[in-house]
């Protein structure tokens, strides 16, 4: 129980570290949680400080939920008597909750989107890819991203129950992915209700 719960809090405090904030104060001079849609994301650095700075935080959130995994395969390989799976989809969880809530920034931080993929393709390389060419096409029609990261999360857990061989837990935990990112999305989907969602666009 302790590994568990120790590579949880390692998930969370590497989740923590919100590289949206971190790199526009850095390369742009103002925190990305004050402009644009206040979020703090790839998405919206890309709106507020351009594409490259965009594509570095883009990078970063994807290893976040990399890392988080690759601690748990390791905490995993040391301690051989408990369950591999559960402890990565917890690790995979608990990253995505601090880029949501982290710790080094108020609890503001960013929809997890980038890092539920870093965390979807090391968990299963297959459906992690599955949904990232869904997301792609489905943001290409509607040019919306959150549309494209909705429909992605709810595709996820159905995806695991139907190509993963997991036990219940893993796929409890793939259920309540989803749900966090879909509940990071609720004032888009009052946008999208509305008809006010914001459209994707570059800026150098």
């Amino acid at each position: 129980m302790v590994i568990y719960i120790l590579v949880s809090i390692i998930a969370y405090f590497i989740g923590s570290a919100s590289f949206a904030v971190i790199f526009s104060k850095k390369f742009a001079g103002f925190d990305v949680r004050e402009k644009g849609s206040k979020g703090a994301g790839a998405t919206n650095v890309l709106r507020t400080a351009g594409t490259k700075i965009a594509l570095l935080t883009l990078i970063c959130d994807i290893l976040k939920g990399v890392v988080a995994l690759l601690v748990a395969i390791i905490a995993g390989n040391i301690w051989t008597d408990i369950d591999v799976d559960l402890l990565k989809y917890l690790a995979g969880f608990f990253v995505i909750l601090g880029h949501t809530f982290p710790i080094f920034f108020e609890f503001r931080g960013g929809k997890g989107v980038a890092t539920a993929l870093g965390v979807l393709i090391t968990l299963n390389w297959k459906i992690g890819l599955i949904c990232l060419i869904f997301a792609v096409i489905i943001i290409a029609i509607t040019k919306m991203v959150s549309v494209g990261s909705i429909l992605s999360a709810i595709l996820y857990p159905i995806l695991t129950i139907f190509m993963s061989d997991v036990e219940f837990g893993p796929i409890v935990i793939s259920i309540l992915i989803a749900l966090l990112v879909i509940f990071n999305h609720r004032e888009n989907l009052k946008r999208i209700k509305n008809g006010n969602e914001n459209k994707l666009s570059f800026k150098n």
